[in-house]
C-alpha cells in the first residue's frame, strides 16, 4: 500500500472536472487501504467554503484560507497567476509533511503549480512523484512555458497526461517518454445510470421539453455564447439548460429572462447532477479550445445521453458516432445538429442505446489501476 499526499489548487467543495476526478481518486484509494493527505485551496471561484481540516477514514483534506476574488483578475495572466498560487500550496504542504514525513510514500501533484511545489518538496524529503495533467498546453507556440514544464517536470518519477495529444506535446519538449503514461478519468458507475427521464423532467419544470443540456464552466472558451446563438435558431420545442458557473454566468442569467428556451441552473451539487443529465435529450459540450478530455461526456453517457462534441482537442477521440455527432462548434452547426436529432428520433434513440455500454466499457474504475502503478513504479502497460 502507498499513501499519498495530493497537491491540488482545486477541491471539492469547488465544482469541475479537476474536482470530481479527485474525489473519485481519493475515494478509489481510501476505500482499497491507502491513505490519502490532500493539500488545496479553500475554493477561489465559488462562495462554498469546506471545512479547514476534513477527516473521513483514510482522507484527510487541508483547504487554505486565500484571497480567491483575484483569480479571474489573474487569470488571463500566467505568470502573475503562477505567482499568486504557487506560496500557499508549497507551505501549506510543507508544513504538513513535516509531520507526517514517514507516512507518506509519494507525492502526487495536479498541474503544473502543484508539480513546482512537488518539485522542490521531493529534493527534501525523498519521494516518489508524480503529475498528473489535465489539460493541453499548445506548447509548441510557448516556447518559454515549454522550457518552464520541462524543467519542472524533467524530475518526476512518472508523468500522467489525460489525452495523447498531452501525451504528444509533452514528448516533443524533450520529456523522458518512458515516465509518460496517459491516464483517463473514471466515473461512479453506480451514481451515473440512467434514470426515468420523464420524471427527471418533471422535478425540473422540463415537461414536454426537448432538452439540450449544457453542464461546464459558463466561460467563453467553453462554447456559451455559441450556445446562446444556437438557443436562436433552433424548434421552439427545444431548451437549452445551462448548469454551472463563471465569467458568463451574468449573460446566461439575463438571457434566461428574455428567452422562454434558455435555463439557467446555477452551481448544482455534484450528488445532483444525474438527474440533469437524465432530464436531457442530448448533451452539448461546444468547446472552443484544445479540450484534454471532457469528464461531463463520460458522465452524460453514463447516464444513457447522446453527446453532441466539439470536434476541438481530444472530444473526436472520445465521442464515436455510435454514441455522439462531433461537429464544428459554431452556432449554425449547434442548432442544425439539435434540429436533427429531435426530428429524427429513430437515430437518437439507437445512440442512447449504446452510450451505457460505452461508459461502462471505456470510463470505469479500473482507469484508476495506471494511477496505481505510477504510484508503485510499475509499467501501466504490464
Amino acid at each position: 500500500m502507498k499513501n499519498v499526499l495530493i497537491i491540488t489548487s482545486g477541491f471539492s467543495p469547488n465544482i469541475g472536472g479537476l474536482e470530481t476526478h479527485l474525489d473519485d481518486l481519493c475515494r478509489y484509494l481510501s476505500k482499497n487501504g491507502h491513505k490519502v493527505l490532500v493539500v488545496t485551496y479553500q475554493p477561489l471561484i465559488t462562495k462554498t467554503k469546506g471545512p479547514k481540516v476534513e477527516r473521513n477514514g483514510n482522507l484527510e483534506i487541508h483547504r487554505i484560507k486565500w484571497p480567491g476574488h483575484w483569480f479571474y483578475k489573474l487569470e488571463a495572466y500566467p505568470p502573475l497567476l503562477f505567482l499568486y498560487m504557487f506560496p500557499g500550496l508549497f507551505i501549506g504542504s510543507l508544513r504538513l509533511l513535516l509531520r507526517h514525513r514517514k507516512e507518506v510514500d509519494v507525492i502526487h501533484a495536479h498541474g503544473i503549480i502543484p508539480a513546482l511545489a512537488t518539485k522542490i518538496l521531493v529534493k527534501i524529503f525523498k519521494k516518489r512523484s508524480v503529475i498528473s495533467t489535465h489539460t493541453i498546453y499548445g506548447l509548441k507556440e510557448r516556447p518559454i512555458l515549454s522550457k518552464a514544464i520541462e524543467w519542472i517536470l524533467s524530475s518526476f518519477d512518472a508523468i500522467l497526461p489525460l489525452a495523447q495529444m498531452s501525451r504528444d506535446e509533452l514528448v516533443a519538449i524533450g520529456l523522458p517518454d518512458e515516465r509518460i503514461r496517459i491516464y483517463t478519468h473514471w466515473v461512479d458507475l453506480d451514481k451515473f445510470k440512467p434514470l426515468e427521464q420523464n420524471r427527471c423532467k418533471a422535478e425540473l419544470n422540463l415537461e414536454g421539453k426537448f432538452v439540450a443540456l449544457f453542464l461546464s464552466r459558463l466561460a467563453e472558451n467553453k462554447g456559451v455564447n455559441a450556445l446562446l446563438e444556437a438557443a436562436l435558431k433552433v424548434n421552439h420545442e427545444v431548451t437549452f439548460v445551462f448548469v454551472g458557473d463563471g465569467p458568463l454566468a451574468g449573460r446566461v442569467k439575463e438571457e434566461a429572462k428574455v428567452r422562454q428556451n434558455v435555463k439557467l441552473f446555477n452551481q448544482v451539487p455534484n450528488e445532483e447532477t444525474p438527474k440533469y443529465y437524465n432530464a436531457a435529450d442530448v448533451f452539448v459540450i461546444p468547446s472552443q479550445y484544445e479540450e484534454p478530455f471532457g469528464r461531463v461526456v463520460a458522465e452524460a453517457l453514463a447516464c444513457g445521453i447522446p453527446v453532441i462534441a466539439s470536434n476541438w482537442g481530444t472530444l473526436p477521440q472520445i465521442v464515436k458516432p455510435s454514441v455522439g455527432i462531433v461537429i464544428e462548434p459554431s452556432a449554425e452547426n449547434i442548432a442544425q445538429t439539435i434540429n436533427s436529432l429531435r426530428e429524427n428520433q429513430e437515430q437518437l434513440l439507437m445512440m442512447r442505446a449504446n452510450c451505457r455500454a460505452y461508459a461502462v466499457e471505456h470510463f470505469s474504475e479500473r482507469n484508476a489501476e495506471i494511477i496505481l502503478n505510477a504510484y508503485r513504479g510499475e509499467d501501466s502497460h504490464a
